[in-house]
């Protein structure tokens, strides 16, 4: 077969839960295509060297640098229309001059079509909504749901049972005829035994839109570059000019690949990251989910629920 595989552009976290699904087609001798902008299309370029990749770009999504997203996110909602209509016709012109057989989208929500088996992967049927727009929650829901409606199937990277890593995200109400639960998406799924490097006891992982990214890794170097013990902070640029710096006792790289980043988690005594949903998957896989400190973009309501859930649900078995 032939793969088109489109995650967001949204933090790395949607390029990276990708990465099983396209080892998977390749091992199975399929031709696979790269399609993303930024810095997800960065990584996956590093990871898969030899795969073609298009530019493919996503919606105009800004953070506030408050405490508060709910204006930030009320200014993007033109532009995430306009770019779900683009992506939408962008993928018609691209079937139409020359075939796919699967079309995999990561969170984006234009990309279905009758030209090709479409895909669409998330972890968030519901949204939780802001307190002051709770209101709203059941109709984003609802628009959420036309959307997964257009593919032929949703794919849900979580378990169906108790213990899951998405809570109400995907299990709080009844699922579409085309969706299903398949298990968590990592990319350290074969490096689960690998030696620990334990040269840093702080880890910290920072990713996301900006200019949040920017303002946690500029909190964490302040926190930790005068301590008495070396912090690695992964700066989550992987086409930055300067790869490697260091502030005080705090060394900053822009990006380590999987079994870097895997061996030097796996050695900390903590790790610091968002309770981005990739990232939980990533540290469930490593088993280190109990020594992790979630800190969520301020507002970002997905990120808040998901750092108590995972708190409650996983510091207590």
């Amino acid at each position: 077969m032939k793969v088109l595989v489109c995650p967001l552009n949204w933090g790395l976290g949607h390029a990276t839960r990708c990465v099983p699904l396209i080892r998977q087609y390749l091992c199975e001798g399929h031709e696979v295509v790269l399609a993303a902008d930024g810095y997800p299309l960065a990584f996956l370029k590093q990871e898969f060297p030899d795969i073609r990749t298009l530019n493919f770009p996503s919606y105009r999504i800004a953070y506030s640098a408050g405490n508060s997203q709910v204006w930030a996110m009320l200014r993007s909602v033109p532009y995430i229309f306009f770019g779900i209509v683009a992506e939408h016709c962008r993928l018609q012109k691209i079937l139409a001059r020359e075939h796919f057989d699967v079309v995999i989208s990561d969170n984006r929500f234009g990309l279905w079509t009758k030209r090709a088996r479409s895909i669409y992967i998330t972890h968030q049927l519901m949204v939780k909504m802001p307190s002051g727009l709770r209101v709203l929650e059941n109709p984003v829901r609802l628009l959420h749901r036309f959307f997964i409606s257009r593919y032929d199937e949703c794919f849900v990277p979580d378990f169906e049972e108790c213990p899951n890593l998405s809570g109400d995200l995907s299990h709080r109400y009844p699922l579409l005829p085309n969706t299903r639960f398949i298990g968590p998406l990592s990319r350290f799924g074969s490096f689960q035994d690998i030696a620990p490097d334990k040269r840093y006891r702080v880890v910290a992982v920072v990713s996301g839109p900006e200019p949040q990214r920017s303002l946690f890794e500029r909190n964490l170097i302040e926190q930790y570059k005068d301590k008495d013990y070396s912090t690695l902070i992964i700066c989550g640029k992987p086409e930055a000019e300067n790869p490697e710096s260091q502030i005080g006792n705090v060394t900053l790289k822009s990006h380590l690949n999987d079994s870097q980043l895997a061996a030097v988690l796996v050695g900390a005594d903590k790790i610091i990251c968002r309770s981005g949903y990739s990232g939980i998957m990533d540290l469930w896989t490593l088993k280190c989910i109990d020594k992790t400190d979630f800190v969520p973009t301020p507002g970002q309501t997905e990120q808040e629920y998901l750092a108590a859930y995972i708190s409650a649900t996983y510091r207590n078995l």
